[in-house]
């Protein structure tokens, strides 16, 4: 199978977030099949025509949103913190950006939108992962590695490492919230996920001399 061609990258001209803000509000109101780009065009104001100059297709238009959104969620995952403080306090503040994002209304419809569409649109879910999934273990990857630099962790596959993490951080209430058993959780709730996850990371990676 010859290789995906990237994208081309999307006009960034003066009403680009404007399209933006309208697609994502209907987006995440019809889903990608329900959304038609004459109810986006008009959510965002713009015309149909303006709409076209900056996206090809909805698909690439869904993509865009989808990529803003998690983009914005995983810098801010760590760019706010002190990446030398305690280890266990920089994974649980990790770990409770990572939960908010995948338990907001934002992050359960994209999943749902890309799973539900990945048979006939296989690049939205591709997509999907390289701005979601693989941007968090990029960036979760690479302050593990700073840290084991340090001696605060002994870890060999730091890959491996952030995904596990990052599952943790979901561990009961993500599939709970996503099949409908559960709408929300209480802060208490999310805390002994977060707080699970922590201490289990620790368990297994941490240094010998810093577990105790």
């Amino acid at each position: 199978m010859p290789a995906r061609s990237p994208a081309p990258e999307p006009k960034k001209g003066r009403k680009y977030d404007q399209v933006i803000r309208g697609a994502r509000s209907v987006f995440m109101q019809d889903g990608f099949e329900g959304a038609s780009v004459d109810d986006i065009a008009r959510t965002a104001g713009v015309s149909k025509a303006t709409l076209y100059s900056y996206f090809p297709d909805k698909e690439r238009l869904f993509m865009e949103v989808v990529t803003c959104e998690c983009r914005k969620q995983a810098d801010g995952a760590l760019d706010e913190i002190d990446q030398t403080a305690d280890p266990r306090q920089v994974l649980r503040l990790v770990g409770e950006r990572l939960q908010q994002f995948v338990l907001s209304d934002f992050g359960r419809n994209v999943f749902r939108i890309c799973v539900a569409e990945s048979d006939r649109f296989p690049s939205l879910g591709h997509e999907f992962y390289e701005c979601g999934p693989k941007l968090v273990r990029e960036q979760l990857g690479n302050y593990l590695r700073c840290a084991t630099e340090r001696g605060e962790f002994e870890i060999e596959d730091f890959d491996l490492a952030a995904d596990q993490f990052a599952e943790l951080c979901k561990a009961d209430i993500f599939a709970r919230i996503l099949m409908g058993v559960a709408t929300s959780f209480t802060p208490e709730e999310a805390r002994r996920v977060i707080d699970g996850a922590v201490d289990m990371f620790c368990a297994r990676y941490a240094a010998s001399a810093a577990r105790h």
